[in-house]
């Protein structure tokens, strides 16, 4: 913030940030640290009750929104133009997700694409404070993989901290994304779970 803050005083530049929520390919098949599932072994915990919604963008959304706000015109034409330019994002964040979901309709993409059932998994639930606490307390210890469910957990919790498509709004359509089908995704996410892929990022 402080940077931000800097060059807006300044005022000889201006910043754009690009808002993307976390990986949904990655986190889904991070395991139970992320989103909450080890593909591997069919199990998911819920985080409360799993309603609680979060904005999460694929990787090739990210990058087709990066490409697309960087290629508008950068002023109006005139004062009739009404097409999106990047003044538009002057000293702004641009808010581009793929998906709005909770953990119930991940787990819904994910009976989908493995073809299985409820009642092939092991399903159960932790409270986000507990949760977070229990992230806390890892952290401090010098496991890292606390880190990652202090970060996670957080993004869930009921007051819509993870889901800026509620508190801030959606630029997809002014830079033309793409809707996007989440089965496709969730089968990549699955696939980087269970063939090693997500192992070389320390998962």
């Amino acid at each position: 913030t402080q940077y931000r803050d800097l060059i807006e005083k300044l005022g000889k530049s201006a910043w754009i940030g690009i808002c993307c929520g976390f990986w949904f390919e990655f986190s889904l098949g991070g395991g139970p640290d992320t989103y909450g599932f080890d593909m591997k072994n069919r199990t998911v915990t819920f985080f409360d009750d799993g309603t609680q919604a979060l904005s999460t963008s694929t990787l090739p959304q990210v990058g087709r929104g990066v490409a697309n706000l960087l290629g508008l015109k950068i002023l109006r034409e005139d004062e009739n133009d009404r097409s999106p330019c990047l003044s538009d994002f002057q000293n702004k964040f641009a808010y581009i997700p793929s998906f709005v979901v909770n953990q119930k309709d991940m787990l819904e993409s994910v009976l989908r694409v493995t073809q299985t059932e409820e009642k092939d998994w092991k399903i159960t639930s932790e409270p986000t404070t507990a949760r977070f606490q229990r992230g806390n307390e890892l952290f401090q210890k010098g496991d890292y993989s606390g880190m990652r469910i202090l970060m996670y957990t957080r993004n869930f919790y009921p007051d819509q901290g993870g889901n800026f498509a509620v508190t801030r709004g959606l630029d997809n359509d002014k830079l033309g994304l793409p809707k996007e089908d989440i089965d496709e995704f969730t089968g990549l996410a699955i696939r980087w779970a269970t063939d090693g892929t997500l192992e070389r990022y320390g998962r």
